[in-house]
């Protein structure tokens, strides 16, 4: 139980990533705060946490509001005595260019991803600090952050933002024992949050606007990575369990990628033809 004692604040408690993550986080231990600003997703992952034996309370928060922001990291102190671990995985989908995004559609997805974060970060290192706990937090990224995938102007922009914030806020708190870190996912098997989903009785994935222009992108995503197969949520989540544990008391300041090698494959090879 490598996280046992501690208490983990988890954003964007989807079927997918966050949830996963939250999940495996309690598994190992942690006390949960699943917070979503869709209630059936914040209630019902922390159920699913209580259903499995785990402590864990379902918060409605849109990041973007600094008072809600506020008033979901007091409850999580209220009910749990503080916050060891933040996850910073909120975000907004919309895949769109730059030739076809509305200014008020790129602010509102710059503002989940990046504000959110932000917002999150500035009151749980407060508290953290307040109450002389040494903590771990940890941004979900993407490969699009790392790499210029076309039609998605504001998540790539916004995910290669929270990769410096990652460093910056990590130097800036490590003389506080906090320590700073993001980790990227890619693509993702929908079969466990799809199989999640159904177990927890809500709607996933939710609707998505995309940009019509939107075009040779492979059928079968796997194909375009080394290991040619995606990552599931519980790859990600084991990977921030370790970050979040004491295994990783001397990392800060990196970007571990769970990404099936799709970051670091040479742009010339085609993995599915080797």
């Amino acid at each position: 139980m490598r996280l046992q004692g501690k208490v983990a604040l988890i954003t964007g408690t989807s079927p997918n990533i966050g949830g996963g993550i939250a999940l495996g986080m309690a598994a190992e231990g942690a006390r949960v705060a699943c917070v979503d600003r869709h209630p059936p997703y914040a209630h019902a992952c922390a159920a699913d946490i209580q259903a499995r034996g785990g402590e864990a309370c379902g918060i409605v928060c849109d990041v973007t509001d600094e008072a809600q922001v506020r008033a979901a990291v007091e409850e999580a102190r209220r009910r749990f005595g503080g916050i060891d671990i933040l996850v910073n995985n909120a975000v907004l989908f919309n895949a769109k260019g730059v030739l076809d995004m509305p200014l008020a559609e790129w602010r509102q997805q710059l503002d989940v991803i990046l504000t959110g974060a932000f917002l999150c970060t500035k009151y749980v290192a407060q508290l953290m600090r307040a109450q002389g706990r040494k903590g771990s937090i940890i941004n979900v990224i993407s490969t699009a952050g790392h790499q210029g995938e076309p039609w998605n102007v504001g998540y790539c922009t916004a995910k290669a933002g929270l990769l410096n914030f990652t460093r910056s806020v990590a130097m800036e708190l490590a003389a506080d024992g906090i320590r700073v870190n993001s980790l990227t996912p890619t693509a993702t098997d929908a079969a466990e949050a799809q199989q999640r989903a159904a177990s927890w009785g809500v709607a996933w994935p939710p609707p998505r606007q995309a940009s019509p222009q939107r075009r040779g992108f492979l059928a079968e995503p796997q194909r375009g990575v080394p290991l040619q197969r995606l990552p599931s949520p519980w790859h990600y989540a084991r990977a921030a369990v370790f970050l979040a544990s004491d295994e990783a008391a001397m990392i800060t300041g990196i970007d571990l990628r769970v990404d099936a090698g799709a970051v670091a494959r040479y742009w010339r090879w085609d993995p599915a033809m080797a």
